[in-house]
């Protein structure tokens, strides 16, 4: 597994960026890559989006200086932005066996070990993806897979403002709410004090070793 900090990326960049390298994994010119970023703010409408998820006219999101794109992601509608760590797995899912349900899990348990390490229990909530802590999400998850590898992924709410996600209806879910580690913990968690606690988990649950790489890898 390479890991490759891409720091602050604007969305459409990353998903580009995604999008060559997940051909390089498939065709075995790139090992599995782990990519971590932190986004723009930007409403992400998944493969799976229904309207009335999206409170707002998009006129007035992009008023407020956030971006709504259409992505290829499964699941609904969804906020990203500053504070907020974005980890894409770019997975040859051979390392599950193909088993498209035991990656889901997979990626639920990466979030339950690392907020494990802050001494937070957390755990999964059927039928909803994610992390949750107290019926509240911490960390969204939605993937698309091409060629037997994984694309998008998850994203971990460290120091993020919430109150975006109060013009949606996040992941499509009306009825349990959005939390963060800085909520939950009662102080800021920022997301460079999360990312080795994220690699750890990586590499736990998948038992892959890393190579750090801080360069763009297309």
């Amino acid at each position: 597994m390479k890991v490759v900090d891409l720091g602050r990326m604007p969305y459409l960049q990353c998903a580009s960026l995604q999008m060559k390298l997940i051909d390089k994994v498939a065709d075995g010119d790139e090992p599995s890559t782990l990519l971590l970023v932190e986004h723009d703010p930007v409403i992400t409408l998944g493969a799976g989006f229904h309207e009335e998820n999206l409170l707002l006219p998009v006129s007035d999101y992009r008023s407020k200086g956030i971006a709504v794109e259409k992505t290829t992601r499964g699941g609904d509608v969804t906020y990203h932005g500053p504070g907020q760590l974005v980890i894409y797995p770019i997975f040859n899912l051979d390392v599950v066996e193909r088993d498209l349900h035991r990656w889901m899990r997979d990626l639920e348990e990466t979030m339950i070990v690392t907020l494990a390490s802050y001494e937070l229990t957390a755990g999964r909530f059927p039928p909803n993806t994610g992390c949750w802590v107290n019926d509240r999400k911490v960390a969204a998850i939605g993937v698309k897979v091409r060629r037997w590898v994984s694309m998008h992924g998850i994203a971990l709410n460290c120091d993020i403002d919430l109150a975006p996600y109060e013009t949606i209806v996040p992941c499509g879910i009306r009825d349990y709410g959005v939390t963060s580690l800085t909520r939950e913990l009662g102080r800021t968690v920022t997301i460079e004090d999360a990312k080795p606690r994220v690699l750890t988990a990586f590499q736990s649950v998948f038992a892959m070793m890393s190579e750090s790489n801080e360069t763009d890898p297309a």
